[in-house]
Order: structure tokens, then sequence, then C-alpha cells
């Protein structure tokens, strides 16, 4: 392999020292057509190999852009293709560092052809073998619908470009209006994008993720001694429940938190923890953002949003498929109400139930404020098969809020009893108590001590087994 091209220093970051080994190296372009006959085409302007991070095998394919633009004909396409072969062989997962042109103009419909081969084996890994994209260049065209079949995506945030179709060529649109290849964009607007970083952090954030995934969907070796106390009490843990992200990393071993889809949907927390060594995946409401300051920066009603449950449903699938328990943070009270999400919330509402319903993995519920209407049952609740749910001492749990709910049945009263009357409804149909009385809570915890019950609870379920109906598949 050249030490020299940014491609290969990019492998070399990436792995662990000198464990990378090259195959196909000596592979050039079959194409003669326009001239390439008498062009240069080392290693068909991809990398091709495979080797370790922090002791765990990935294989990895990282493109040359000096090469042809790192532009994706035949060959080049054969050594990814075998690329994936060789993962499904061997069940660990695929890295494709991208910088290239996109299609092979000279090659046409062959080129065509090598990239119906990639979508081909990426859609057979999905659910077997975690795949990562990471963008350093140009990802565009056809291109752009490998991140969208991989499972995880990290930009560059200077110089990556992703797009299908280029800013200038959207009618009514030019990059300095909006540059919709953009990190930003592509993380913040269409949520592709889990990362937005530099190269160095972009890499290094790959080694971490990694190692905290199992290599396939039958590797249940996803963990690592614990030396983190069990019993540790998280004393500020109910002063940071509006910023979930914060509270996730509070409960984990050593303040361990992964967040994926970071600028999307932040209203919604999804990411990677650790507890007792063992990698468990997190979904969250969250109604705060805080800045470095500790300051408020943003604000989100308790609502469940389209961008949130799709966000969510897509990152319970992925748990469910390479059999990672899930840990859920509840406080809701309803869903976005406006015209605009009006077009596509039930749908999304609809995945995130049927992500919930269809996960067979360890499933935790802690309600930790509010937990209101049919949005808490999509939340992960125990009518969705929730295995433990918990609840702080102080969460209100029912159909509605209790003064809402005294102004109906009171309605045409006085003042006095309408508060009377909320003061009832809040004991014995929004309290916490209540519903542990009705078994919908099965523990009532201090918010302090929610670190040792989680615990407790997927220790407990580490055994889990649950059948579901025979068919091929869901239609959600």
């Amino acid at each position: 392999m050249s030490t020299t091209s940014q491609a290969s220093q990019r492998i070399n970051a990436l792995l662990d020292e000198n464990s990378f080994v090259e195959i196909g190296a000596l592979v050039t372009a079959r194409a003669t057509d326009f001239n390439l006959k008498q062009t240069e085409t080392p290693s068909d302007g991809v990398i091709t190999g495979y080797g370790v991070i922090d002791g765990n095998l990935v294989y990895v394919y990282s493109q040359d852009a000096s090469v042809l633009g790192g532009s994706i004909g035949e060959m080049h396409a054969r050594k990814i293709a075998n690329l994936y072969d060789l993962a499904m062989k061997t069940g660990a997962p695929v890295i494709g560092l991208i910088d290239s042109a996109g299609l092979r103009l000279q090659e046409a419909a062959d080129a065509l052809n090598a990239f119906g081969e990639i979508y081909f084996r990426q859609a057979n890994a999905s659910g077997v073998i975690p795949q990562i994209t990471a963008i350093f260049g140009v990802c565009g065209g056809g291109l752009a619908v490998f991140p969208g079949l991989t499972d995880f995506t990290f930009m560059e945030e200077k110089n990556a470009k992703l797009f299908v179709n280029s800013p200038n060529a959207i009618d009514g649109n030019e990059i300095s209006k909006c540059d919709t290849s953009s990190a930003a964009f592509q993380s913040e607007e269409a949520g592709i994008v889990d990362v937005v970083a530099d190269e160095a952090s972009v890499l290094a954030q790959i080694r971490e993720l990694v190692s905290m995934l199992p290599a396939n969907n039958e590797d249940n070796m996803a963990f690592e001694e614990c030396t983190d106390d069990l019993n540790r009490v998280c004393a500020d843990l109910a002063d940071c429940a509006g910023d979930t992200a914060i509270a996730l990393s509070r409960i984990s071993d050593h303040g361990v938190f992964f967040e994926t889809g970071r600028n999307h949907a932040r209203d919604m927390v999804t990411g990677f923890i650790k507890l007792n060594g063992a990698t468990v995946g997190a979904v969250a409401n969250r109604t705060e953002v805080y800045d470095a300051e500790g300051g408020v920066a943003h604000r989100f009603d308790p609502v469940l949003s389209v961008d949130g449950c799709g966000k969510a449903a897509d990152f319970i699938s992925f748990c469910d498929a390479f059999g990672i328990p899930v840990l859920s943070l509840t406080n809701v009270k309803g869903y976005a109400s406006c015209k605009c999400a009006e077009k596509g919330i039930a749908k999304a509402a609809a995945r995130l139930t049927y992500a919930f319903a269809n996960a067979t993995v360890p499933k935790v519920n802690v309600i930790t404020r509010m937990a209101y209407g049919s949005a808490f049952v999509a939340m992960n609740s125990k009518a969705l098969g929730a295995d433990i749910t918990m609840a702080w001492p102080d969460a209100e749990i029912g159909t509605m809020d209790a003064g809402l709910a005294a102004k109906i049945i009171c309605d045409g009263k006085g003042a006095e009893a309408i508060d009377a009357c909320a003061k009832e409804y809040a004991a014995l149909q929004t309290s916490a108590a209540g519903a542990a009385r009705r078994g919908y809570v099965d523990q009532i915890v201090a918010p302090e001590d929610t670190r040792k019950y989680v615990i407790g609870a997927f220790e407990m379920l580490y055994t889990k087994s649950e059948g579901r109906p025979a068919k091929k598949h869901g239609t959600v």
C-alpha cells in the first residue's frame, strides 16, 4: 500500500498501528475506452483490506481521489464487493472512507452495474454486520445511497460534500442560498449524518464506536470488565433530566456516551452507553440543551416530533438487529402540533410504536417527568412489551394533565371544585404511585439511584428470550 496517498493515511490513522493488510493492491481498470488504456489506475482508485481497532477485526475501503477522482468503475466496485463478501463470511464490520467523483463516466453501463453490485451487498449485510461510512470529500449522485444503506455516517466538517442532486441543480436554489451538500445541512436537516467533526476526530470517533458495537448479529461479546461502582449514586441526575444526553452520560460507566444523530431532531436523544461493561442502546426525550457554561441553549416541548420518532425508530431497529438492549428515558405529554407535523406524525409515531413493540431485546423504561396519552404508550410502555418500567417519585403518568382533566370533568363548576377535582385526579390517576398500583410501573426509584436499578434490571434480563409470530418481515 502506498504510504503517501491521503486514502492510505486515513486507513493508517483509523486502524491499530501496523495492523492493516491490503487486498487487491494490483487491481487496475479493465476498461480502455476514452483513453483509459493510457491512464494509470493504481488499485483502481480504492484501497481495500482488513485490520483491527482495539483488537477487533474490521474491513476497510478508502477511495483515492488522486486516481481518476476516486470514481467508481467495474474493478473499483469489484474490490469493495469482495470486501463485503469477506466481511459477511467472517462476521466483521465494514468501514467505508468516501472521497470520490462518483460514477466513472468512461465505463458507462459497467459502472452503473458496479453501483448495483455494492448496493446489493450493503442490503444483504444490513442487520448482519455493522456498516459505517465516513465522508471526507465528495459523495454525490448514486454514491450518496451508500451512507443511506449503512448504519452510521460520519462527515468531515469543511470539505466533505453529500448530495444526490448538487445544490446548483435544484430548482430555485444555488449553493450560496443553501448548501444542501454541506455537513451542516445533511446532519441537521436531512438527518443522514450522525457525527460532524474534523478528519482526525472523525477517525477517532469511528474507533470509539466500533469498540462499543458487536462484530455481527450473533456476537454477544460487546462487553468489557466494569471498574465503575455499580451502585454509584448519581446525585445530580434530577437536575439534568431535561438534557438527557447529559443524564445518560451520568448513569453510564465512567460517563461513556456515544450519541448518534447528534444534530438532527435534538428533541430525541439516541446513542450507546455502557452499563456494567455491556453496551446498551439509549433512547430519550429531551426538553433542554445546555451550553458549555451550563446555561440552556435550546428548549423543546416534551412532545414526539416527526423527525424525533423516525430517528428513534431507526436506532431501535439497529439495536434489535444486533441484540443490543434498549433503555428509554420517557418525558412526553403528546405529539407535535402544527400543520407541518400533521403531515407525517401519525406515520412517524406508528414507526416508533412498531420499533419498540417489534424489538425482542431486553427493554427497560424509566419515566422521569411526564408520561401522558398515547405518546407515552409509544415510548416503550409496558403495553408495547417493556420488560421493566421504572418511574421517579414525582413522575406524572396518565391520560392528561390533572388540571386539564379536572376542567373537563367539572365543566360548569366553580374554581374551588375544579381545584379539588384536580388534586384528587392527580393522586388517583396521574401519580407514579397510582400507575404502580395498576401494574403499569414496576418500581418507583429515586433519581439518584437510577443507575443501580437499571443495571440490576438488565442483569436480570440477560437471558431473555422472546418469540414473535412467524412471518417474513413486518411492513411498517
